[in-house]
């Protein structure tokens, strides 16, 4: 399914094509609209699943969560922004709220477990991890192209400190569902690109 086919909100299109056409810009590696759909993929695959969360402002988080995406370390604040300022005229308060809340969440991954929003939102973010290894390996090719800029002994720094935090996590997922499904494979993936690194 087309990412553009999971806007929750059908009177807003023209706020959902310029999210959807910042995915598209041709500059991005990994978080282009190959990964907004995964996204929305792993959350019907979450539902169908039994994991309960609110469709409308989840949905529209995992539209916006990575709306601004140019490496920088306040990307998750400027798409919360974003968010908040598009969604102002066309969403009640409360959802753009919450909206904002969970982009800004995309930044730790680390939702309370009481925060079904939030937990579903960061484990069909970080689903790709789990992902088999043909996927996993273009997904690490796609990070290493939207950090070109970097050469090679800071990228491998940097990308090392990602994972050892993503590994030292007591649970990547917060789902029962993913911690079931994609932990260990997640983790696999992670320890072998951390020796591949090393």
């Amino acid at each position: 399914m087309d990412a553009s086919d999971r806007w929750p909100l059908p009177e807003s299109a023209e706020v959902r094509d310029a999210v959807v056409a910042a995915y598209a810009d041709p500059s991005r590696g990994y978080h282009d609209t190959r990964h907004l759909s995964e996204v929305l993929d792993r959350l019907d695959e979450l539902a169908a699943h039994g994991v309960g969360y609110d469709a409308t402002p989840v949905l529209l988080a995992a539209y916006f969560h990575d709306a601004v995406y140019d490496g920088e370390r306040d990307a998750e604040e400027r798409s919360a922004t974003w968010a908040e300022d598009a969604l102002a005229a066309v969403a009640p308060a409360a959802v753009v709220a919450e909206v904002a809340r969970l982009v800004r969440l995309t930044e730790t991954h680390t939702p309370d477990d009481a925060d079904a929003n939030g937990c579903a939102l960061s484990d069909a973010d970080l689903g790709i991890l789990a992902a088999p290894r043909e996927r996993y390996e273009e997904y690490v090719a796609a990070v290493r192209r939207e950090y070109a800029h970097l050469d090679d002994d800071v990228f491998r720094a940097g990308r090392a400190e990602v994972l050892r935090g993503l590994a030292a996590k007591p649970r990547l997922f917060h789902t029962a569902y993913a911690r079931e499904r994609w932990e260990a494979a997640a983790r696999a993936n992670v320890e072998r690109e951390l020796a591949d690194l090393a």
